[in-house]
């Protein structure tokens, strides 16, 4: 079985046995709902302790822990894109079918949401549907006396079928029909092949449409702990002296580093690096994620497929309609396209593929099983980066008004009647900061971090058409330093922290300090998991600062109150050291 780091079309498999690195799987207490934007979930993560969680590896999720008697029917794996929880499945099937693990497994059906979806309106009974997939099985007669059969669903925060486990139809016959919905309904709950091994994966905000009675198990994919991080890249780059190198810039850069628990980035910025790092490239090495997936861009439109290149089709025509996609579908809240979303954007769907093919690795076309084509972007900070270039360069170009035929968003109305670069920044920090779950947050850092001079020396780069344009870049860091003052939610003020550095703002650890000194952290209330993990962010900057700001007793004596239910955490960073005066 091959991997293919991008899209299979491209013709750059590697075995997956050559690359896979274990990934760290955990047994969570409940499937809980998470509506955080989910790299303040990843930055959490990354500083959590080890210990405190419960590791279970890939092969064994099916397996009972030492201690737990009940035997498990449906597991509910959750993790965010791009954790690795597609590869895991994968790895699964792997060592299944090579005879390695899991072998009182008889039959293994890999059914994707997103190929389900297309599905959506019709009837079959179950047997038809794996008749349908799976051609092989209509010579096989499913029997669960005979055969211990497991069905994984991948992708259930792509399902666009209606799961009604409230008032579902019973079915108990694998022969009588029923809409898509009804028969995995039937399965999940167990009312079809009882017997049968059930598998999920999910992004955690939509684990609530499975009801927590139908699973025995929830786990989550945290990706890559911190061994796992240099194993990936020693595996990827086979100049070890070189992966040296890039492992040493990437810890370098505490923001960086931290998303390299996400498999996917560890991908982007091993593509990015290897070539500036292995070629005496002129240009400042990516400190910053804006920087790092503007290199990424532009790495990708310079792999170019003659037979695409054929069409009359220009980088700045793809990257404004790939851009234009990018900004609808996440204003939705889409990861997964289809015909109609391209055909909205001005895509002509026949000719998909030239866009698959100029942004290589960034935007994705599928083939189904039989059902026909599927299209995403890789990873969703990839569609958060091009949803920002969108409006950055429509706003900047004064070509394209981007909001026309998005009506129901209050942002892009407010966004259409600015009136200056900081006009836009300044209503794209308000929208962040009144997003219940944070799901612009990392789109602003990109949208702030593209206005700074090294990035717009990058983006000439890639489009021949730039127009020049007046940035008073002070006023946008005045207002969001404003904002950290006047905000009252810490995780919100971190991503403000990190919104400065995209800016190059060097006044931010004295920003920091006067967020400390202000006193206003004693207000802050947190939750057991942010008493333990987010006191050490943004970065190492906060660290940083707790180690050599000298504080007043009072600020102390606060500090300590919230740190010291974090000692756990603060001994295994060993970033943290306050001394009162």
């Amino acid at each position: 079985m091959c991997l293919n780091e991008g899209p299979a079309m491209q013709g750059n498999p590697t075995l997956l046995n050559e690359i896979y690195t274990e990934l760290y799987i955990t047994e969570s207490e409940s499937g809980e709902i998470n509506n955080e934007h989910e790299v303040r979930q990843i930055e959490t993560q990354s500083r959590r302790a080890a210990t405190e969680d419960t590791a279970i590896k890939c092969n064994d999720i099916f397996r009972p822990l030492p201690g737990q008697d009940k035997p498990i029917r449906t597991v509910l794996t959750k993790g965010v894109a791009g954790i690795g929880k597609t590869v895991s499945v994968q790895k699964f099937i792997l060592d299944w079918a090579e005879g390695k693990e899991n072998q009182d497994v008889q039959l293994i059906f890999p059914l994707p949401f997103r190929e389900l979806n297309l599905m959506k309106d019709k009837k079959c009974s179950l047997s038809g549907l794996l008749n349908f997939f799976f051609p092989e099985t209509k010579q096989i007669e499913i029997s669960m006396e005979e055969y211990k059969v497991f069905f994984i669903f991948d992708g259930l925060d792509e399902c666009r079928l209606s799961l009604d486990f409230k008032h579902k139809v019973k079915l108990c016959n694998i022969s009588e029909s029923a809409s898509v919905d009804v028969l995995l309904v039937n399965l999940i709950v167990g009312n079809l092949l009882p017997s049968a091994l059930i598998w999920i994966t999910s992004r955690p905000a939509a684990v609530d449409l499975i009801p927590s009675e139908c699973v025995h198990r929830v786990t989550e994919v945290q990706g890559f702990n911190e061994p796992q991080k240099e194993e990936y890249f020693r595996k990827r780059i086979n100049d070890q002296s070189l992966a040296n190198r890039i492992i040493s810039h990437l810890k370098s850069s505490r923001s960086l580093y931290i998303m390299c628990h996400i498999p996917v980035f560890c991908w982007i910025s091993a593509a990015v690096l290897e070539k500036m790092l292995s070629q005496a490239e002129s240009g400042e090495i990516p400190k910053t994620l804006t920087q790092m997936y503007t290199h990424f861009l532009i790495l990708q439109t310079n792999i170019k497929h003659e037979k695409d290149y054929e069409k009359n089709v220009t980088d700045e025509d793809t990257i404004l309609k790939l851009g234009k996609l990018a900004f609808q579908q996440l204003v939705k809240g889409n990861l997964i396209f289809y015909d109609e979303d391209l055909r909205e954007c001005g895509i002509d769907v026949t000719e998909a593929s030239v866009y698959s093919g100029l942004c290589t690795q960034i935007f994705r076309e599928e083939l189904g099983l039989y059902q026909g084509k599927v299209f995403c972007f890789v990873h969703l900070s990839l569609q958060e980066h091009l949803a920002a270039l969108y409006v950055h360069l429509s706003f900047t170009n004064k070509k394209v008004n981007v909001y026309d035929k998005i009506k129901r968003s209050s942002f892009t109305k407010v966004l259409n009647r600015m009136k200056s670069l900081s006009d836009l920044h300044q209503s794209a920090v308000n929208e962040a900061l009144q997003s219940k779950n944070g799901h612009l947050e990392l789109f602003l850092r990109f949208l702030l971090g593209l206005s700074v001079e090294s990035n717009q020396t990058l983006l000439q780069k890639l489009l021949t058409q730039t127009v020049s344009y007046s940035y008073k870049k002070k006023e946008t860091v005045q207002y969001i330093k404003e904002k950290i003052r006047d905000n009252h939610s810490l995780e919100k003020s971190i991503n403000l922290f990190h919104c400065l550095n995209e800016l190059g703002d060097d006044s931010l650890m004295q920003e920091i300090q006067d967020y400390l000194k202000s006193g206003k952290i004693r207000e802050t209330k947190l939750s057991s998991s942010h008493r333990r993990t987010d006191i050490t962010q943004p970065s190492t900057l906060l660290a940083a600062t707790l180690r050599l700001h000298k504080l007043s007793a009072g600020h102390f004596q606060t500090l300590r109150n919230i740190i010291v239910p974090a000692a756990p955490m603060v001994r295994q960073q060993n970033s943290i050291i306050i001394m009162p005066e």
